[in-house]
């Protein structure tokens, strides 16, 4: 069975990760009212991959006897000034969600909790993952920034990523 603190803390980051999920489905909007097919695929794959993480903390939370609890997802930011700016505020997103995890398994740690201590180190690795790729894909967006060619070439590349 689950601490109460714990539960409580695992359905704030159900919550997080849903939000993840709608702040990529705006950027995903943006990308498309851009003209951007690439870049949208791209996000729409993000956001897939963010209800899958939510989806795992959700069946742990549920294994563990532990209780559910969805609360109010609130609503993104819709617009940006750049493909640049979105993709920052996408790794500045990955790094603040990172920073959730990491205090939640200081919790687990704290609670004595060793099962959701190794559900959790899933969920540190994953977040190596996203913070890299963000950054990396943030670096291509600000070198094609002033070259309009290079923006369309890395569009292509990004409509090309597949679900994991």
């Amino acid at each position: 069975m689950l601490d109460p603190r714990m539960q409580d803390a695992l359905n704030e980051q159900i919550n997080a990760e849903l939000f993840s999920a709608y702040l990529y489905l705006a950027m995903a909007a943006y990308f498309e009212a851009e003209d951007l097919p690439g870049f949208a695929h791209w996000m729409r794959v993000q956001a897939q991959e963010e209800l899958e993480h939510a989806m795992k903390i959700f069946d742990f939370v549920n294994e563990r006897k532990g209780r559910v609890h969805l609360a109010e997802i609130k609503a993104p930011k819709a617009t940006w000034a750049s493909p640049a700016e979105a993709f920052e505020d996408a790794l500045h997103h990955e790094e603040s969600v990172t920073q959730r995890i990491h205090n939640l398994v200081e919790l687990a740690r704290s609670l004595k909790d060793y099962a959701t201590e190794v559900f959790l180190q899933w969920f540190v690795e994953e977040q190596v993952e996203e913070e890299a790729t963000a950054e990396a894909v943030l670096r291509k967006v600000q070198r094609a920034k002033d070259h309009p060619p290079a923006l369309l070439m890395l569009d292509r590349e990004l409509g090309q990523r597949k679900p994991e």
